[in-house]
């Protein structure tokens, strides 16, 4: 019987999450913003044979006090679509996954560009849904209030309904293009959504052909119990926060089960927890990376990302004491829990979560290529995950270890691939290509 196969996401906006990966020895300080750069990444990645390059957004400087951003790597990055256009022409097999946000964009905005992406690509194109946390981003769209986190969720499906609805405005085989007769498309094969719900109202068509892929791929982060059920109803991957393989487990486990209830294909839908890898030739040299790499984050960065992650200024916290109850707030349930969970079961002070957390406290594999092969192998095997959003810490090296020492050993022990599978990231992936809810022809 054939082993499970291992997907590969690269989370590549920022190219590195940790915030002192810009000051690291021989690190690329411009790398989240230099094209060239960037190129040469995504191409080793390709040559790695990785499933997608993952291109996080934000609506907003990130909300921290000026001095924490002014250390901050992340404070200028480019536009995703733009980015990842240029880069669908430096590639052939990876996928290219954006951002959309449901909150503050238009439908029929995020349906063409994405649609176009997908062509442009040749059918790589991915989709990644979010509600948007930040509650700057607000204020950038002419907004003075957040929008309530259920109620996000809540204008997202609807969302979903109408993207997905424009992108089958037209049948495969609308356009004809019949020179002699002089007839372009079969007016016959289109259709007008007319779309009018509680928070849009849509006429369409999409005046974009049918995407190469049918849809893009439907990509979801977040794990509240809001973000669990429009995962089960809507994606077909999901990138999710890193914890224990219990917590990974039980997070599988819950989505998977809500695909059962709703008759989806669990296989249709990949769990990917992102992980933070550190790579080296023993244990030790990998550890001594990480503390060096560490302590290239300067403390206000540390306290200002453990208040944004909170959702509440900790800057008046006791350091030395332990993590005060947190009240609710309209930023990520999910993310905030994740810290006070850590903070309680490792009895850590203010101090020391922030510290975590300012560097990167989400999960992290730290050792040499086999140490790593074997704990992602336990994650595949164990239903934990159907494979990892690889974040890595610090550019190019970091990238380069991993591509070159921890992708062999994974193949060695055929859990991943060393060829891809098709040309669209559907393919590459194991999904199908959706039905055209509004035509039988395929």
């Amino acid at each position: 019987m054939a082993k499970r196969q291992l997907r590969l996401g690269a989370f590549m906006r920022p190219v590195s999450i940790h915030t002192g990966a810009w000051r690291y020895p021989g690190a690329w300080p411009d790398a989240n913003f230099n094209f060239p750069h960037i190129k040469r990444l995504i191409q080793k990645l390709e040559a790695g044979k990785f499933d997608a390059f993952f291109m996080a957004d934000h609506l907003a400087v990130l909300n921290m006090p000026i001095n924490a951003l002014k250390r901050s790597h992340t404070v200028t990055s480019f536009e995703p679509f733009t980015l990842l256009s240029a880069l669908a022409g430096a590639t052939e097999r990876i996928g290219l996954i954006a951002t959309g946000s449901t909150t503050f964009d238009e439908p029929y905005h995020v349906a063409r560009r994405f649609a176009s992406l997908d062509h442009i690509s040749g059918g790589r194109a991915g989709w990644n849904i979010v509600t948007t946390s930040n509650p700057d981003a607000a204020l950038n769209f002419g907004l003075d209030d957040h929008m309530e986190h259920a109620e996000r969720y809540k204008r997202a499906r609807e969302f979903y309904d109408v993207v997905t609805g424009l992108w089958d405005s037209f049948a495969d085989d609308a356009f004809v293009r019949d020179v002699e007769s002089g007839l372009y498309f079969d007016p016959a094969k289109m259709h007008v959504l007319n779309h009018k719900g509680k928070y849009l109202s849509v006429r369409g068509p999409l005046n974009i052909a049918r995407p190469v892929q049918g849809w893009p791929v439907i990509v979801q982060a977040g794990a509240s119990d809001d973000g669990r059920q429009l995962a089960a109803e809507t994606a077909e991957a999901v990138f999710t926060g890193g914890g224990s393989l219990a917590d990974g487990q039980r997070l599988y486990a819950d989505i998977k089960g809500r695909m059962d209830k709703l008759g989806r294909d669990r296989n249709h839908l990949k769990i990917l927890p992102g992980a933070f890898v550190v790579v080296g030739d023993s244990v030790e040299e990998a550890q001594e990376k990480r503390v060096l790499l560490d302590s290239k984050v300067h403390y206000d960065s540390a306290i200002a990302s453990l208040s944004v992650i909170l959702g509440t200024d900790a800057s008046g916290f006791d350091p030395d004491g332990q993590l005060p109850p947190i009240p609710e707030t309209n930023a990520s349930k999910s993310g905030r829990q994740r810290l006070v969970d850590l903070a309680a079961r490792d009895k850590l002070t203010v101090r020391q979560l922030a510290q975590r957390v300012g560097g990167y406290g989400g999960l992290s594999f730290v050792g040499t290529p086999s140490t790593i092969a074997d704990q992602m192998e336990e994650w595949l095997t164990t239903e934990g995950c159907d494979g990892f959003n690889i974040m890595f810490p610090f550019l190019p090296a970091g990238l380069d270890d991993f591509v070159d020492k921890v992708v062999p050993e994974l193949q060695k022990r055929e859990i991943f691939r060393r060829e891809y599978e098709g040309k669209t990231l559907r393919e590459n992936l194991g999904l199908p290509r959706p039905k055209n809810r509004f035509f039988e022809a395929l």
